[in-house]
């Protein structure tokens, strides 16, 4: 049977619980600002593809990747020039519809 006793996972050997919070954060950073620069390039897809607009296309594609290299080097976490850009996508999506 297995003991059953109280874990010691703050004593453990090798337990580097700064190391932990840092992936973890980096980690929350790299999914919000992956999936808010796909939008974007989903938005811009949609502008090129659908309705034939590759200019709008192209500069969209562009300032989400230049977007995306801002969010992952920003300290707090926080890609507000992505959501930003996802607005003015959209906008532009519905203006060229």
């Amino acid at each position: 049977m297995a003991d059953h006793g109280v874990t010691e996972y703050a004593k453990a050997d090798g337990n580097d619980y700064a190391e932990h919070r840092g992936t973890y954060q980096f980690f929350t950073k790299l999914t919000l600002v992956g999936t808010l620069a796909l939008s974007c390039f989903m938005v811009a897809f949609a502008i090129g593809g659908a309705n034939g607009h590759w200019g709008i296309f192209t500069i969209g594609t562009l300032a989400s990747v230049a977007a995306c290299a801002i969010g992952l080097a920003s300290e707090d976490g926080k890609p507000k020039l992505l959501f930003g850009l996802l607005g003015v996508l959209v906008l532009a999506l519905i203006i060229t519809s």
